[in-house]
């Protein structure tokens, strides 16, 4: 089961379409989707979550809440939207791109792969890329 929660009005409808996608993203990588829940939010919101449960006092695009098991996945994330839009400007692509970037980059994690060293890292970007391929031509910009 795969749910979304709102605590902006900020974010362009989300709907069956993305949840059909991140289920095909765990199939890919062999794994099968318990409960996921994506919580959409603004900084402030999720620098509180950051400070109270992760103790750092950052910004972030992305929190996840991970209580997988193996390919079981089971987690609670929370996505910033200003950072979503913010690095949409940076990195020049558009919102949505951004934010399903941001979105499979949780459910990576979720399934073990790591992004803190730079070979970690270049694992991650990979498997984003992978997942943005598997999106519907629907959820594309």
């Amino acid at each position: 089961m795969i749910e979304f929660e709102y605590q902006t009005t900020d974010v362009y409808p989300i709907g069956e379409l993305v949840k059909q996608w991140l289920a095909d993203v765990a199939e890919s990588e062999g794994a099968e989707i318990l409960k996921l829940s994506y919580v959409f939010c603004d900084d402030d919101y999720l620098l509180g979550l950051n400070k109270e449960f992760l103790n750092h006092d950052t910004y972030t695009d992305v929190i996840c809440f991970d209580d997988s098991r193996g390919k079981s996945i089971q987690a609670e994330v929370y996505v910033s939207i200003d950072r979503v839009r913010e690095n949409a400007l940076i990195y020049k692509v558009t919102e949505r791109d951004e934010l399903h970037r941001v979105m499979s980059h949780a459910l990576l994690h979720c399934l073990g792969y790591k992004d803190k060293s730079e070979d970690d890292l270049l694992q991650m970007r990979l498997g984003e890329d992978r997942a943005l391929l598997l999106r519907p031509l629907e959820l594309i910009n």
